[in-house]
């Protein structure tokens, strides 16, 4: 009601002060248009009306999808933004605060990643999205130790530069899709197929420039150590405007060895349980070079279980390593394929080697989009022959739904679980990503889709971790609870599944930083005496 009410008050007032002859109520997407216009100080190079978008304008509608990664929020009945601003200078990002704040606006950020649940471009109540993607630029170091990097630029920008940069010889450890933005895929933890080895991408930030509550330009020193660790796995988006992040590059060697072993029923003799269990034994405790997922999905009434791993070396090595501690797996030199990291990228896309140039992963719109649910799980005790036979079964029962099984220990097992606000760390054996995509619209199949994940979710209970049980920021789930009053009560529903007894020390971050809680959204961290 209280926003409400200032709207009306503001379109009262406006209406007062014309001349009657003139007199129409206007728009809440002009009184904002003009209240960023007036904004200063202001970049004259840069006029923020180029980069605002309202629902009058034609562009609209093109610019909030092109980021919409779930075709279950491209529609007509969500609510849409009063307006979305383009940031291309940082003097947009601070007028856009200013203005939503004057006029009681919620603000959505959003950098272009997955976003599974669509809360940078999701509200019930009036707000603006705030769109990084014009912040893109990457700044390298001369050494190529360390670089700048603008929170809406992907991943396959960032790589693709390194990669051209440093002669093959760099990159940086984040996720597996190219098409992820920076902003939100760090901030909440951002891993890949390199964690074993140098941790998430949030262990290889060392600075961040951020726009706070109040519009001011702060860079670690200024913004101090405790925003600065809630920044690294606590959701950015809680706390301030991540305008772009400075990351240490990491060594890869000059070929890399990739390899997908699918296996339907048995492989050499051995069946698909066994393998999983000879699995869950090694993934975590392997060399650290080493990444090996494991996805559990159906074909023909068959559960299908791939094993699909990156090895930091070359295929000679590999092979000793997987003969004396995954033998059960038979990899053969035939299925070891050679290659420069860079070129891994696409390999992890199910891209085969050679049919596609490696600038694909420069592509920012995906060619084609499709409805999805995601959740998520830690396991930290190995899951019996009989739970295995259980879940395959239930796997059997719900076809629509597959289990990424990502494996920790390495490095994610030696840094403390305090480091950052990312909590997941020693004592997790491997974590868990359920997924559902259909390609067709309509309620029933969504349901449908739905309700076969909830059921493999809950299935899953008995060999998950709990009290909590835990979940993965970057996976957003709103299953596990929202906080629409914005109160410590429901934040810490959903807060303690996310950070575990890092929860308590955001909420005192956040309500230092941001004590009128402007920085809010339907899973946000909460402050601790609402407003």
């Amino acid at each position: 009601m209280k926003s409400l009410t200032i709207h009306t008050l503001i379109i009262i007032i406006f209406f007062f002060t014309i001349p009657t002859s003139f007199a129409s109520p206007p728009r809440l997407e002009d009184i904002f248009s003009q209240c960023t216009t007036d904004f200063k100080p202001s970049n004259p190079n840069f006029p923020i009306q180029n980069f605002t978008y309202t629902q009058q304008d034609p562009s609209f509608l093109t610019i909030l999808n092109n980021y919409v990664r779930n075709l279950r929020y491209f529609n007509n009945t969500t609510l849409k933004p009063v307006a979305i601003i383009a940031a291309a200078d940082v003097t947009h990002i601070q007028a856009t605060i200013t203005c939503a704040k004057r006029l009681s606006l919620q603000l959505r950020i959003r950098s272009g990643g997955h976003d599974y649940d669509g809360m940078s471009y999701l509200s019930t109540v009036e707000f603006v999205v705030l769109d990084m993607f014009n912040l893109r630029s990457i700044e390298f170091d001369p050494k190529l130790n360390t670089a700048w990097v603008q929170s809406g630029a992907t991943l396959g920008e960032i790589y693709y530069g390194v990669a051209n940069k440093s002669n093959d010889l760099r990159a940086f450890p984040a996720g597996i899709c190219p098409g992820l933005g920076a902003g939100g895929h760090f901030s909440g933890g951002g891993y890949g197929n390199m964690m074993r080895k140098y941790g998430l991408s949030i262990d290889n930030i060392i600075d961040a420039k951020i726009v706070d509550a109040k519009g001011r330009v702060l860079d670690r020193s200024s913004m101090g150590e405790d925003l600065f660790w809630a920044l690294r796995g606590g959701g950015a988006a809680s706390f301030c405007v991540v305008l772009a992040w400075k990351i240490k590059l990491v060594p890869v060697p000059g070929n890399v060895t990739v390899f997908n072993v699918e296996t339907v029923g048995n492989r050499g003799g051995v069946n698909t349980t066994e393998l999983v269990v000879k699995w869950q034994e090694i993934a975590d405790k392997i060399d650290n070079n080493l990444f090996i997922r494991l996805t559990l999905s159906t074909s023909n009434k068959t559960v299908k279980a791939s094993f699909m791993g990156m090895f930091l070396g070359d295929s000679t090595k590999l092979l000793e390593i997987m003969n004396t501690d995954f033998p059960e797996l038979r990899l053969n030199k035939t299925e070891c394929i050679e290659m420069k990291w860079i070129e891994s990228v696409l390999f992890w896309l199910s891209i085969p080697p050679g049919t596609a140039p490696i600038s694909v992963m420069l592509n920012r719109i995906p060619q084609k989009q499709i409805y999805l649910k995601r959740k998520s799980d830690y396991v930290q005790k190995p899951i019996s022959r009989t739970g295995l036979d259980a879940i395959f079964k239930v796997l059997l029962e719900n076809e629509n739904v597959t289990m990424a099984w990502n494996p920790y220990g390495g490095r994610m097992s030696e840094i403390p679980s305090t480091e950052t606000a990312f909590p997941h760390r020693a004592g997790n054996m491997f974590k868990i990503q359920y997924a559902a995509n259909w390609f067709v619209p309509g309620e029933a199949v969504a349901n449908e889709c739905l309700s076969q994940t909830e059921r493999v979710f809950e299935a899953m209970s008995p060999y998950v971790s709990n009290n909590p049980r835990e979940a993965f920021l970057n996976y957003r789930d709103i299953d596990i609870g929202t906080s629409l009053n914005s109160t410590y009560e429901e934040g810490k529903v959903y807060g303690v599944k996310y950070f575990k007894n890092n929860f308590e020390k955001l909420v005192k971050v956040k309500s230092r930083v941001d004590p009128d809680n402007f920085f809010r959204y339907e899973q946000s961290i909460p402050v601790l005496s609402s407003h």
